[in-house]
């Protein structure tokens, strides 16, 4: 029962509480690039969430059975990386072949995972916390899906201030950042969020 509350905790944690974009801002980049249109930041966060699981499962599995085992701790960032440009590497041969019009759509965002600091993060934070592998992919998971809500909540507010009206000197960027701040004042109030 009490890997289930833990569970449930890193889960809220990682989508609403501690969410990679608004709380520990990581993964950024990709945030505020694909997040024009709604459809685009849907195919990025499913990409990311994915990456993300899996990175976790891979290199939980690489740092307990590779690195520690013969004292390379030392070198955790180095195969860390390279475990999720190669697992990018293989998104990408996926997607173009099996969906071309989200891997065109993605365009030069999709290689932009292999240096997705919240892909990175997540393993990172994984061995920091001491997660067991199931703890390391729930994290890991969850911490996808706390992006794809953000990414796609921005998306739509920026699709809809298209629209809207503000000073002309507020156009493109500046608006941007000002509407991600607010998305972040608006998830801090979830830091005091009791699970039990």
């Amino acid at each position: 029962m009490d890997q289930i509350y833990e569970l449930l905790a890193i889960t809220l944690g990682a989508i609403l509480a501690n969410n990679f974009i608004f709380s520990q801002f990581l993964g950024c980049c990709p945030f505020l690039g694909v997040s024009k249109k709604v459809d685009t930041a849907v195919g990025m966060g499913i990409a990311v969430t994915f990456v993300m699981g899996l990175a976790s499962a891979v290199c939980y599995v690489v740092n307990e059975f590779v690195l520690t085992r013969f004292g390379l701790e030392y070198m955790q960032t180095v195969a860390f990386i390279l475990v999720i440009a190669a697992l990018v590497q293989f998104i990408e041969m996926f997607l173009q072949k099996s969906m071309p019009s989200l891997y065109t759509a993605l365009g030069v965002y999709l290689p932009l995972i292999t240096t997705n600091c919240a892909v990175l993060g997540v393993v990172l934070l994984n061995v920091q916390n001491n997660y067991n592998f199931i703890s390391s992919i729930v994290y890991g998971i969850t911490g996808g899906v706390g992006f794809l809500v953000a990414i796609v909540l921005f998306a739509s507010i920026r699709e809809r201030l298209v629209f809207a009206d503000y000073p002309k000197c507020w156009d493109g960027f500046p608006i941007a950042l000002v509407t991600a701040g607010l998305m972040a004042l608006a998830f801090m109030g979830f830091s005091g969020l009791k699970v039990w």
